[in-house]
């Protein structure tokens, strides 16, 4: 293979900044479709060209597309200040119009990268730049609120929020500070020690971070989904996105379930036939950390099949660019838009679209005599609605939250790790409620959306309410499938909280993600029901003020309840699959 590289090409923004950028060209005269990608990690950094994630560069140069790796403005080689969203629609925009005049492009260009390379593809999209002809974002979000930021139920993603955000100030730094060398130390000793990075309260009083990187100010600044993050929000004009998307995730990413919505909203409101039709959506048994890459965690192993390697994402990211950016026809008789990783029988699958077709969403009721807490309690989840009710408590106390264990996590801590984790620790505590099926005498299919609805009372104006997916095996792993939480304030609205008058009843909806399992037959189903999840989401200190400037002092213990029976039908909702196995098929 032969090739040519240019480096530090500077190319001109409209307020006279100008980006660094590289330039993979092929060999022959060309022109040539361009594969864009922006990040602010280094386009000189080996990540960017090593990362099982992301498609193989040399690939697809030697499929005949020049490939193009920006830094984005104040990161790395790029002038500027680095504004995390700000400048990402603009200069996105000014970048694709550059290289669709280039003498060696023939003006189609596509998109590609993960994590934050994402959300530059998204803002272009938003756009509608006629260049622009199809995106492929992995790992990302198309609504920087609901995540990596913050959640749908409100509450602060901590982990992202502070890991993201210490790691960029230390690049920041890198380049060029020469007064940060205090803050430098203190970055470093956080990311070392995740305790002393998340634990200390007020939230707000971070000021190493800041200080380097005003950004996290602003995060903390908005605990609603208000203008600050409408603006940045591509999902919220579906309209405008005329270009297909190849959506890459994985179950246990940070971002799992706007990947998914992505791909949802956009083939129900996209702004073109070919923004309709062209989505395609790729979800494996993976999280967003590195080292996952073999589908392979030490509670859960998905075999061979689970691996990012054997998931042929660069061809998926070849073919998906050679029908829209090259605009070569699809291959016939394909009517699958979407492929998943089905965990428990750990097995790639086809699908025609997403939610599946044939999804049966059935209410599993939360029964037991009230005294639920941990995993030997008497919680039971059944599909029959309870003939009496009762209710459960438990503390929330914000000065011994519930740890969590794997999951969507960004940066686990020290003895921890991202994804599919066993909860038996966490499900020995008091403030965990656990609700559990009898064991499972035939397979259970849950591939879809899952809905925690929940009738409660609290002691406290505010407090949070979680929910996790639990797949108990014959051994007793009680292993984390998806996981969710609901802050009461923001119960009927992401925009307008509304506090709880202390002692009154309520119905909460908690969005628990989404999963593909197979419960095989010997299983158990499970859901935990707790009043933290941290850090994977900041902790409410249950006064009803700011959050994120309430102190330790500040905080005050909830005493939560959560009501089942006829006149309070607490459930757990799961989307069902219920297909015949290949053998009960044959005639």
């Amino acid at each position: 293979m032969t090739f040519t590289v240019e480096v530090d090409v500077p190319v001109p923004m409209r307020d006279g900044v100008a980006l660094a950028t590289n330039v993979w060209l092929p060999h022959g005269t060309g022109p040539f479709p361009a594969l864009l990608v922006r990040t602010p990690y280094g386009k000189d950094e080996a990540g960017l060209y090593g990362n099982p994630k992301l498609p193989d560069v040399f690939a697809l140069v030697e499929a005949g597309y020049a490939v193009v790796a920006q830094d984005v403005r104040g990161t790395s080689r790029s002038p500027g200040t680095f504004v995390p969203h700000t400048h990402e629609g603009p200069d996105s925009v000014d970048t694709l119009a550059w290289l669709a005049a280039q003498p060696w492009c023939d003006g189609a260009v596509g998109m590609w990268g993960g994590s934050y390379m994402g959300f530059s593809q998204w803002q272009a999209a938003a756009h509608d730049v006629p260049a622009l002809r199809a995106i492929a974002p992995v790992m990302t979000s198309a609504d920087p609120y609901a995540a990596p930021w913050r959640s749908p139920g409100g509450a602060l993603s901590q982990d992202a929020v502070l890991t993201w955000a210490s790691l960029s100030a230390l690049r920041t730094l890198r380049r060029g500070s020469a007064d940060g060398h205090g803050d430098a130390g203190a970055l470093l000793s956080g990311l070392a020690d995740p305790r002393s990075l998340h634990e200390p309260l007020p939230l707000a009083d971070r000021a190493a971070v800041t200080r380097s990187l005003p950004w996290l100010g602003d995060v903390l600044g908005h605990p609603e989904r208000d203008a600050f993050w409408r603006e940045i929000a591509a999902i919220d004009h579906c309209g405008r996105i005329t270009v297909p998307a190849l959506h890459i995730g994985g179950w246990y990413d940070v971002f799992v379930r706007e990947t998914v919505r992505s791909y949802t909203m956009l083939r129900r409101h996209g702004g073109s036939a070919a923004a309709r039709d062209g989505q395609r959506l790729v979800v494996g048994p993976w999280s967003h950390a590195d080292g996952t890459d073999l589908g392979t965690y030490p509670d859960r192993s998905f075999g061979l099949a689970g691996s990012i390697k054997t998931a042929g994402l660069t061809e998926a990211h070849l073919r998906f660019f050679d029908r829209w950016v090259r605009g070569r026809s699809e291959p016939p008789g394909d009517p699958h838009r979407v492929r998943i990783f089905v965990m428990g029988t750990d097995e790639w699958r086809d699908e025609p679209d997403w939610p599946l077709p044939d999804t049966r969403y059935t209410d599993f009721f939360l029964d037991g005599g009230g005294r639920a807490n941990t995993a030997g309690g008497d919680g039971v989840l059944n599909v029959d609605a309870p003939a009496e009710g009762a209710t459960d408590t438990f503390r929330c106390d914000p000065r011994d939250p519930v740890p969590s264990l794997g999951g969507t996590v960004l940066a686990a801590a020290p003895g921890t790790y991202p994804g599919p984790a066993d909860q038996a620790a966490v499900e020995a505590r008091e403030d965990v409620l656990c609700f559990t099926t009898p064991v499972l005498e035939r397979p259970v299919e849950v591939t879809g959306h899952v809905t925690l609805v929940l009738h409660i009372r609290s002691s406290t104006p505010d407090t949070d309410f979680t929910g996790k997916l639990v797949d108990v095996h014959p051994d007793g792993r009680a292993i984390l499938l998806c996981e969710g939480i609901q802050r009461v304030r923001y119960r009927d609205s992401l925009t307008e909280p509304a506090l709880l008058a202390p002692g009154t009843d309520a119905e909460l909806t908690l969005d628990l993600g989404i999963t593909a399992n197979v419960f095989r037959p010997g299983h158990r189903i499970r859901l935990e029901v707790a009043g933290s999840n941290f850090p994977r989401y900041d902790r409410n200190t249950n006064t009803g003020a700011t959050i994120a400037t309430d102190g330790d002092d500040d905080a005050v213990v909830a005493v939560n309840h959560v009501h089942h029976g006829p006149a309070h039908p607490s459930r757990l909702i799961l989307p069902l699959i219920d297909r015949p196995a290949p053998e009960e098929a044959r005639p």
